[in-house]
């Protein structure tokens, strides 16, 4: 190689520079180029969810009698600092205020939860006009403001006097009474509403309520009876899935809302999925496994033994009734890889260092919106799939100056939207997005420490101060891409 020199070294760095600078002034290096839109099918629907106990206070107006949520929150010890729903956010007084500020976040559905002690105050018998006509209002009301209402027969708020009277869950008599209280709802508002899920996640309204203790009715009971529970759960299911539909406008759609365990791969290849898919059925047996396939999988009866449900002829027919569509409410994963057990897989532990956001059952695992609709899309093939919640707590607060900067919640929402993107590039069957929630509100035994609004609630004034997230969701929904 001929030796520069350092003139000559000079003379080649200025006409080399020339050159860029003659490439650039000619335009014929094009600029950075805009990071790749995450785009979601056209027509894909953006929306939030919110249940009845949790926002709408009035619980002594309207002819509705108490719930075992009203009786369970006024038993010193049960909340955190003694919290009840009386008020909550006086959504009762207020919907159509909580209606715009759904349409200025561009939402087209809102998912919303009917109170049964509203409609049917004492659990059974005469229906309460009052009741029904608010729920009327509410439609209307939405569907003035182009938003397209999505109902939700039953999100725990049991009529206290059906708990009385027949132990709940515990009796048949309440799955039959679920269906009629939801056959007459659906017949009243199909006129109206397309779309009606039964209930809102079993584990919570059986195991957390009649096992654990942890939610109302808060009774602890031996195995065998809570997996009679369980079966009287997902039997009002059914009952009520047959109800709808012998009751509502023809075209009405039906399924439900359900916080199925979801088992991500450790990691992603064939072995990995296969385990994740096979954890998805035996994790979920005793819910979603079996309202999906109608039975109960050899391995949850083998496992249960003498505590294992006793099923009546037809139940399980009725229990598998084919459904329009399946809500998932997805929050946190549970990691998996195969191994050589019976079962072919095995849940991984977290560790300690694991993160996760205020409510300590949350913990952050973006990809789990993926793997919840992969993962029930290839083991069952439902038509329609909708995330029906998904959503985080955060430790808001109102700066002075009137902002919440809630940069964890939108970090958890644009992780997770990205991974659902994901899931509808690869052409799974889903089809809308629920966010949980609207408004912050009362989160059962949590009472109103942890908030999972994207619109901040003063519990004291009832003012709705839209936060950091809201924005984020409402370019979202605008660009119908991961904004």
């Amino acid at each position: 190689m001929k030796p520069f020199s350092r003139r000559s070294f000079g003379k080649k760095i200025t006409a080399a520079a020339a050159t860029a600078a003659s490439v650039f002034s000619e335009g014929a290096v094009a600029k950075p180029a805009s990071p790749k839109r995450l785009e979601f099918p056209s027509g894909f629907l953006w929306g939030c969810a919110t249940a009845a106990y949790q926002t709408e206070g009035g619980v002594a107006e309207g002819g509705r009698k108490p719930s075992v949520w009203d009786t369970f929150s006024h038993t010193p010890g049960k909340t955190n600092n003694g919290a009840t729903g009386d008020i909550a956010d006086d959504s009762y007084h207020l919907y159509k205020t909580d209606v715009q500020l759904l349409k200025n976040l561009g939402a087209k559905v809102y998912r919303l939860s009917v109170a049964w002690p509203r409609i049917f105050p004492d659990g059974t018998g005469q229906p309460n006009e009052k009741g029904i006509n608010y729920y009327e209002r509410v439609v209307d009301e939405l569907l003035a403001n182009g938003i397209d209402p999505y109902i939700t027969m039953y999100h725990w708020d049991l009529p206290e006097a059906q708990q009385d009277r027949v132990g709940g869950w515990q009796s048949r008599d309440t799955s039959k009474a679920f269906a009629d209280y939801s056959g007459y709802v659906a017949k009243r508002l199909s006129d109206r509403v397309h779309h009606f899920f039964t209930t809102n996640e079993f584990v919570c309204m059986t195991d957390l309520s009649y096992k654990t203790g942890q939610f109302a009715p808060g009774l602890r009971l031996p195995a065998a009876e809570a997996n009679q529970v369980r079966h009287h759960g997902i039997l009002g299911h059914g009952m009520a899935v047959q109800a709808i539909r012998a009751s509502a406008k023809p075209g009405t759609m039906v399924g439900l809302a359900e916080n199925a365990t979801v088992f991500a791969p450790v990691i992603e290849d064939a072995e990995g999925v296969a385990a994740a898919q096979k954890a998805t059925r035996h994790g979920n047996a005793q819910f979603l496994t079996a309202v999906m396939e109608g039975k109960y999988l050899d391995s949850y009866l083998e496992q249960e033994g003498a505590n294992a449900p006793k099923v009546e002829a037809g139940d399980m027919k009725i229990i598998g009734c084919p459904l329009d569509f399946v809500g998932l409410n997805v929050y946190t994963p549970e990691y998996v890889r195969p191994d050589d057990s019976k079962l072919g897989y095995a849940v991984v532990p977290r560790p300690k260092s694991f993160p996760h956001v205020p409510s300590p059952w949350l913990f952050v695992g973006p990809e789990v919106l993926y793997w919840a609709v992969r993962n029930v899309s290839e083991v069952w093939k439902p038509k329609t799939l909708y995330i029906t919640e998904n959503g985080c707590s955060s430790d808001d607060v109102l700066t002075p100056d009137g902002h919440v900067y809630d940069t964890d919640r939108l970090m958890y929402l644009r992780n997770h939207l990205t991974h659902l993107q994901r899931a509808a590039s690869e052409g799974y069957p889903i089809k809308g997005y629920f966010l949980w929630s609207l408004l912050d509100n009362f989160e059962w035994a949590d009472g109103y420490t942890n908030r999972f609004g994207i619109h901040y609630v003063d519990y004291e004034t009832l003012k709705r101060t839209p936060k950091l997230s809201a924005e984020f969701y409402r370019k979202t929904i605008a660009e119908n891409a991961v904004a």
